[in-house]
């Protein structure tokens, strides 16, 4: 008598958060903008931090504070950090809003039983207020962030360790992001990646060698994520 096949698990999709899920450029770039004010530095544009937003407080500090001329000593960076985190947190969510189609798209997945994740290198605190205030952490079954864990993207052990807190199989996920960490955390741990070109990154994203590139989430569907895993997969074993 044959074997009646086992159902493959749900899938699990893991998003990362600024430039990917959310479209946070303005509202970063006004608490940056508040942030360095204190050190009577004029302010700085998106145009001129575009790949190091998503990348976190600290790194924008510095980066912003070296282009006014004006490099920072290490001691000084906790205050501004501080100040940072203050101004950004009060003011959520501000103007940032979904990409276009997100929304539509995840109702897709869970529709169909898959879980999804958010795995960013913002502070967990931060993602966790923005998505509560813009009514999306029912969508997520973890949302971790830079500070959830002793490492953080590209190190594998951030997705990983994310992937264990949905109760996800890293054999059955897919990793979707917008910047260099985010295909080499899904290479470095061993999953197949999902670029999307609308996000904060300083070079093409096909550059980055995705698995898959989405223009629009109108193609994040069921489908995709099925062939992409079987295709990953195959390409493994081979």
């Amino acid at each position: 008598m044959p074997l009646t096949p086992v159902p493959a698990r749900p899938a699990l999709v893991v998003f990362d958060l600024d430039g990917t899920l959310l479209d946070t450029h303005v509202d970063l770039v006004e608490s940056l903008n508040h942030t360095i004010a204190a050190l009577d530095l004029e302010p700085v544009s998106y145009d001129d931090l575009t790949h190091l937003v998503g990348q976190g407080a600290r790194v924008m500090i510095e980066r912003a504070c070296r282009l006014r001329g004006h490099p920072l000593e290490s001691d000084a960076l906790p205050p501004l950090v501080e100040r940072f985190v203050a101004h950004y947190a009060g003011n959520m969510p501000g103007r940032t809003e979904p990409y276009p189609g997100l929304v539509a798209a995840m109702d897709r997945l869970k529709s169909q039983g898959y879980r999804l994740a958010v795995c960013t290198n913002k502070m967990e605190s931060l993602a966790l207020g923005l998505l509560g205030k813009l009514e999306l952490t029912r969508y997520f079954d973890a949302i971790t962030g830079g500070d959830s864990f002793e490492y953080r993207k590209p190190d594998a052990r951030h997705l990983t360790g994310t992937i264990e807190r949905a109760g996800g199989d890293i054999t059955r996920t897919v990793m979707i992001g917008d910047s260099v960490n985010d295909i080499a955390v899904a290479r470095n741990a061993g999953v197949p990646s999902i670029a999307v070109p609308f996000g904060y990154s300083d070079v093409p994203v096909s550059s980055l060698d995705p698995d898959k590139i989405i223009m629009h989430y109108d193609e994040l569907t069921p489908e995709l994520v099925e062939r992409l895993l079987r295709e990953f997969a195959t390409k493994v074993a081979v």
